[in-house]
């Protein structure tokens, strides 16, 4: 499809589960109606994140020069950015409705792994006042990075739609949030070397039947696991591989720069909810699930 095509197949989408949120919840308390509706901007922000448009005022010069006729009602950039970060809350029902609809929710086998969102460059990590009380300092040993900020928590289904994503400190081991990012969850949840813990493992088997499985050390040769299920479990990890290749390639999850949490949560939902939009047009479309690049046609 091409990019107009792109953005009319995700209105519908958004306007499908909007509809069904507004029946549940109340969304708007009083005030005037805003001259954009909440679908509208919600599909701006979403088709720019894939576009590569993350920063708003660029987002809204090219929608202004470009898409007009698609949002006629588009007025001033204050009002839309105020708006969107409004409507986060929405974005999240809607992130969430879709994991649901899609089944994957339900998905027993579901990957576990943890990526680090700088709020900064470390140089600048002292003398930040914007998240004084929130942030903190990090390493991810997988890139070799020493950071400032949080960590994002993912759990991601066996066809790469991201089901489960807390907002984790920085500093404590991945192992720490191994409850956090099992929540509500039953089955089998492959992880990497950093969730290794037996007397843990054991725990999440026997109270909540989740089977953690991590590659194996050298001092762990006795494993219990059949050789197949590693194996598989290590073809199965190469998904949230691409999905963090996406997060932090196409939606630049690591290049969030606001001036607080709150808005940083939002923006952080944004990317997220663009990704699960994505794989649900794949799956709609019975394409590759995790085949972004080849979703519009340049």
């Amino acid at each position: 499809m091409d990019r107009d095509d792109f953005i009319i197949a995700v209105f519908l989408i958004v306007c499908e589960h909007y509809q069904t949120i507004q029946k549940q919840y109340r969304i708007r308390r009083g005030g005037f109606a805003p001259s954009l509706t909440d679908a509208e901007v919600i599909t701006m922000e979403i088709c720019g994140e894939y576009f590569k448009l993350g920063c708003d005022k660029v987002l809204y010069a090219y929608c202004h020069t470009h898409y007009l006729h698609f949002f006629p009602k588009l007025t001033d950039r204050s009002s839309f950015v105020r708006q969107a970060a409004n409507l986060w809350q929405v974005k999240a029902a809607i992130q969430k409705r879709l994991v649901i609809v899609s089944g994957q929710m339900n998905d027993p086998v579901q990957v576990i792994d943890t990526l680090p969102l700088p709020v900064c460059v470390l140089t600048r990590a002292t003398r930040d006042h914007c998240f004084k009380t929130e942030a903190d300092f990090g390493y991810c040993a997988a890139k070799d990075l020493h950071y400032y900020g949080f960590k994002l928590g993912l759990r991601i289904s066996r066809l790469g739609m991201i089901t489960h994503y807390p907002l984790l400190a920085a500093r404590p081991h991945d192992i720490q949030s191994l409850d956090t990012l099992l929540e509500n969850f039953a089955g089998i949840a492959p992880a990497d070397k950093g969730f290794i813990d037996e007397y843990r493992h054991a725990r999440l088997l026997e109270q909540h039947a989740i089977t953690v499985i991590t590659p194996v050390r050298k001092n762990m040769q006795n494993s219990n696991l059949p050789k197949y299920l590693l194996r598989f479990c290590k073809r199965i990890r190469k998904f949230v591989e691409t999905v963090g290749s996406h997060l932090t390639e196409r939606f630049a999850v690591d290049q969030i720069r606001v001036h607080d949490l709150w808005h940083f949560q939002h923006r952080l939902i944004r990317k997220i909810l663009a990704h699960t939009v994505c794989v649900f047009l794949n799956l709609m479309f019975h394409r590759p699930p995790l085949d972004l690049d080849g979703l519009v046609s340049s």
